[in-house]
């Protein structure tokens, strides 16, 4: 049995505002035996509710659980805990309560079954059994960890918020949680914060009468009415302007949209996956984003890692990207890994995906495998992790495979900025054309 934490405070990351309100972490649930075994379980706003029956969200393996003994609610000071008049009492510690609102990491009693409650920082989530969630794939333990998460979201409506550097594959996350869930049949709408005009948002989100405003030729359903029963996937959400945000946590607390230039306010039921690239609880501290919508969509937070921090799962990723045009890798190794895994991959799974592509196009074969290919990437000077020197050969020997890695690179990208242009790139180059187009012969550009 896990002992309670015994401090009085969450010490969970918590952003806190001047004005002493707090932002409420993601809290979760555990069961230490019975059918709910070890699973944490998120708690929503709408409560879990645990007991003997079949019918409960976690259901007890107990003889002394009633059959609806326990609910569950996040809340804004934590957790409320409300015993649902169960036959043999909910015990915090030694004392019997019938509703208590939990504000730190703690533990109570329904039967002989400890039930955990706790920040989701505070419990540890155990990586994910398998080595992909929807079109994820990745060995890792941090990748296996945030599908374990996926896998959690997927099976409540919690709101969720994606975090993560542009690449990481926050849209997959967010359509793999959807396809995972109840909603897998009904619509999956993307909407890019980033690239609507400020003045058309609100029409893009909640949509439009004919007429309601210059340019209104017809009516217009918004984002929200085409993914009613489904889910919405609010993309680089920091970009929202406050005034749309504002508009947006209407929306989530009321479950209408209110057309531009209608008279009536339109209910929807959707489920909300937002992603940013961009530090949200800095934003709240600078009231440039509002702490209220930040604490209604932040039930389920987690961050995509970057591919520096897992390139372990790079030889899986070429695989995955193999697999999905039907063609096969060979043996996936040698010194083209080596220099793929020695990248900082500043655009991440998306730029190793790109990288992989322009080298099956470069290739000229149609099922090219991995060991043929050579890679160009743009960023290969200005990234931290410089290609290894080979020691293992003399001096000579070892400079002259340098220059040719370098080669290589600078005429690849020279060509690629120029459009192909040979003259355009050897006046860049400061180079003679029939020597460029030597290098490029050299280089596998042309024959």
């Amino acid at each position: 049995m896990l002992e309670p934490d015994r401090d009085t405070e969450v010490q969970h990351a918590v952003a806190e505002k001047k004005d002493g309100r707090r932002i409420t972490p993601s809290w979760v649930c555990r069961v230490h035996h019975g059918d709910g075994g070890n699973t944490p379980v998120l708690i929503t706003t709408r409560g879990i509710v645990i007991g003997a029956s079949s019918g409960c969200d976690l259901v007890v393996d107990d003889a002394a659980v009633s059959s609806r003994h326990l609910r569950l609610t996040l809340s804004a000071g934590g957790v409320l805990v409300e015993d649902l008049g169960s036959t043999n009492g909910t015990f915090l510690r030694t004392t019997r309560i019938d509703k208590v609102v939990l504000t730190s990491h703690s533990q109570v009693t329904i039967g002989s079954t400890p039930v955990e409650v706790a920040p989701a920082g505070h419990i540890d989530v155990p990586p994910h059994e398998a080595d992909h969630f929807g079109s994820l794939v990745g060995r890792s333990v941090v990748m296996r960890k945030c599908f374990a998460i996926m896998a959690l979201a997927a099976k409540t409506d919690a709101t969720v918020v994606i975090e993560g550097e542009s690449g990481t594959g926050k849209e997959l996350a967010a359509r793999a949680i959807h396809e995972n869930s109840q909603r897998a049949n009904r619509p999956f709408v993307v909407v890019d914060c980033a690239g609507i005009p400020e003045q058309l948002i609100e029409s893009h989100l909640f949509g439009h009468r004919q007429g309601a405003f210059t340019g209104a030729v017809e009516s217009r359903k918004g984002a929200f009415v085409l993914a009613d029963g489904g889910s919405i996937f609010l993309d680089e959400l920091g970009e929202l302007p406050l005034v749309a945000q504002g508009k947006l946590l209407r929306v989530l607390e009321a479950q209408t949209v209110q057309p531009v230039g209608a008279e009536r306010p339109v209910h929807v039921n959707v489920r909300v996956i937002a992603a940013t690239n961009r530090n949200l609880e800095q934003m709240v501290a600078e009231d440039k984003f509002r702490f209220d919508l930040f604490h209604r969509l932040s039930v389920v937070r987690f961050q995509m890692p970057a591919l520096r921090d897992h390139t372990d799962d790079i030889p899986g990723l070429i695989a995955h990207f193999y697999r999905s045009r039907n063609t096969a890798s060979g043996d996936i190794a040698g010194e083209g890994l080596r220099r793929l895994i020695h990248y900082d991959w500043p655009g991440n799974v998306r730029e190793l995906r790109n990288v992989l592509e322009r080298a099956w196009v470069l290739s000229g074969l149609a099922a090219p495998p991995f060991g043929s290919l050579q890679f160009a990437f743009h960023h290969q000077l200005n990234t931290a992790s410089t290609p290894v020197v080979d020691t293992s050969m003399p001096y000579k020997e070892a400079k002259e495979k340098w220059l040719a890695v370098f080669e290589e690179e600078y005429v690849k990208t020279v060509i690629k900025e120029s459009n192909g242009n040979i003259s355009r790139a050897a006046a860049h180059a400061g180079l003679n054309r029939n020597h460029l187009r030597k290098l490029m012969e050299k280089c596998g550009l042309i024959k």
